[in-house]
């Protein structure tokens, strides 16, 4: 701490004071008096005994639950209870470690700030891994913004303009449609499979829509009130969700994937943008992909259309054609 005069803060002692309560203490640590006066020195403040049981006395009047206990010879004074319990705040840091749709810049931004309602001790708890091996942060930074906007403009019932990218076979950054700006009619938003949606109006093609929220760039709001009200009052949200690809439970195997290259998109959205793509030729790439081996993972194959098959190991390859077994059973016999 840099150098402060002794007194040079004398009028911040109350805030100084419960700083100190907030930081140092909580239900397993608490602090002397002499150790108040001692930090309240380090800040700038000169404090008594006489004045300090005052001070603190006019603290619990205002509501702060601060409590003294003996123990030999001193008093120990403690911040009892908070705006959050500690088991609500590791839940909120688990909850912002998993979300994929918060990067991993913004997570630690947030955990941070969620470490200053407790004290520096049990600040030290909030520092969790939560173990989501294999789990794909998004890298879209202005998501946390985009939300933020999307919701004012549903309050203002105004249309909003963005840009949308996908990924291209190199991993980059590449504008849907040469760059078009779309402008739709944002009227909800909904948070499925880890990632966050924007339901919308697109007077365009007279239709309600979604996009990826984490896909959406230089995002701005228009002064146009937004249209499709009649459409969004018919749009059955519950069912909608539900038609979304949702990856269950099974095996975890490696398997290897031969693919279009208009299909790279798809495939960096769903497993990250650290898999390896590897060219086979002008037209066609493969990568190799940990997945839980499921009848939805074949499903989601079969879903993508022509231009991708699994190809390996020989045992996900064969379930695979089991599965257009009975496809091909259940609707041609």
């Amino acid at each position: 701490m840099a150098y402060i005069q002794k007194g040079e803060n004398q009028k911040l002692k109350m805030l100084y004071l419960v700083k100190l309560f907030y930081e140092e203490t909580d239900d397993f640590h608490a602090i002397t008096m002499p150790e108040i006066i001692e930090k309240l020195s380090e800040y700038g403040v000169n404090a008594d005994r006489k004045t300090l049981y005052k001070d603190i006395d006019e603290l619990k009047q205002f509501g702060f639950d601060i409590i003294s206990q003996r123990s030999g010879k001193n008093y120990y004074y403690s911040l009892a209870s908070r705006e959050f319990e500690l088991p609500e705040l590791k839940l909120l840091v688990d909850s912002v470690q998993s979300a994929k749709f918060i990067t991993d810049k913004k997570s630690k931004e947030l955990i941070k700030k969620l470490e200053s309602l407790v004290s520096r001790y049990e600040g030290k708890q909030l520092q969790r891994q939560v173990v989501i091996a294999g789990r794909v942060k998004t890298i879209n930074e202005s998501i946390y913004y985009n939300v933020d906007m999307i919701h004012e403009a549903i309050n203002k019932e105004c249309q909003i303009e963005f840009q949308y990218f996908q990924w291209n076979i190199h991993k980059e950054m590449e504008l849907r449609k040469n760059g078009k700006i779309y402008r739709i009619s944002p009227w909800a938003l909904m948070w499925d499979d880890e990632n966050y949606y924007l339901v919308a109006y697109d007077e365009e093609d007279s239709k309600i829509k979604h996009y990826r929220v984490d896909k959406m760039l230089h995002t701005s709001i228009t002064q146009i009130p937004r249209k499709g009200q009649d459409a969004f009052a018919r749009f059955e949200m519950p069912k909608y969700t539900k038609s979304l690809f949702g990856m269950f439970g099974g095996k975890e195997t490696k398997v290897t994937i031969e693919a279009d290259n208009d299909k790279a998109g798809i495939l960096i959205d769903r497993f990250g943008k650290d898999i390896m793509l590897f060219p086979i030729d002008n037209d066609h790439f493969k990568t190799t992909v940990t997945v839980a081996i499921s009848k939805q993972f074949l499903s989601w194959i079969i879903s993508l259309g022509p231009g991708i098959k699994i190809v390996s190991p020989d045992e996900v390859v064969n379930l695979m054609k089991d599965e257009i077994q009975r496809l091909y059973n259940d609707y041609f016999e």
